[in-house]
């Protein structure tokens, strides 16, 4: 994977980075796994807005993607990577020996032609979605269940992968890519290797307009705002506003809101950085 920098010849380009795409190898998506995909602008069913700063942005339709990978102990075959425009990771198409097409997260280095698997008993090689209980311990992986049969919830988007660090019983330590390391039921899923796309971190859209196209709308800062708007409204001339917060007054630099009675503080082993 590779990032280009264009030759600007408008001044929308002259310090944009786009994605280089070597990965992605068709630009068709397969038409059976589709759905349409509906927007809300931000707003409720009442039609007022709720969240601020969304609206707009190009019709997309959604690739519907396995992320339980219950399809057991049979092999599929990796038909293409292809461009997902609802996630920052690309997106394989898998067929398997039945003949039924999915779509899975593709993790770096996956290629066309290989074949992947799902289940116990599986090697653990990119691609392979195996039970906590049998990777090697220092393994790189991804897309991981929290929950046993619920589908993978943690470290999805591009680039990221956590660490199985322990086994303890009926638990596996793993390090997460926010740097907290927790306890994960040991009978829960994980797919071997990294997430691809990984230099999409590296990427400028280079103008107001691309935000956009995204759906993003532009977003007023606090200070800006009049007091009976915002806490850190108001002031004359350029008043900084005080403590950054946010408009119902939670501080928002390193002020912790997790509950301290959550249920699932126990399963945390140290807590993620600052």
């Amino acid at each position: 994977m590779s990032v280009r920098k264009l030759k600007p010849i408008t001044p929308g380009q002259r310090f944009r980075v786009v994605n280089g795409f070597d990965a992605v190898t068709t630009d068709k998506p397969e038409k059976s796994l589709l759905a349409p995909l509906k927007k809300s602008g931000g707003r409720n069913s009442r039609g007022k807005m709720t969240m601020r700063y969304k609206g707009g942005g190009h019709k997309r339709r959604y690739r519907i993607v396995d992320f339980k990978r219950d399809k057991q102990d049979m092999a599929a075959e990796v038909l293409s990577i292809q461009y997902d425009p609802n996630r920052s990771a690309f997106i394989a198409l898998v067929q398997y020996t039945d003949n039924e097409k999915r779509y899975v997260i593709a993790q770096n280095g996956l290629q066309v032609g290989q074949k992947i698997q799902s289940g116990s008993g599986v090697a653990p090689e990119i691609g392979n979605a195996m039970p906590l209980s049998e990777i090697p311990l220092g393994t790189i992986i991804s897309c991981i269940e929290l929950r046993p049969s619920q589908g993978a919830v943690m470290a999805r988007s591009a680039g990221t992968f956590a660490q199985l660090m322990a086994r303890d019983g009926k638990y596996a330590t793993i390090k997460l890519p926010s740097g907290e390391t927790r306890m994960i039921l040991a009978n829960c899923l994980a797919t071997i290797g990294a997430v691809s796309n990984s230099d999409h971190q590296l990427i400028v859209s280079g103008k107001a307009g691309r935000s956009r196209w995204l759906g993003r709308r532009p977003r007023t800062r606090p200070v800006a705002m009049n007091p009976v708007d915002h806490p850190m409204g108001g002031g004359e001339g350029r008043a900084s506003g005080g403590h950054p917060r946010s408009r119902n007054g939670v501080p928002a630099k390193g002020f912790r809101t997790r509950s301290r009675t959550k249920d699932s503080n126990r399963y945390i082993v140290e807590r993620r950085k600052k």
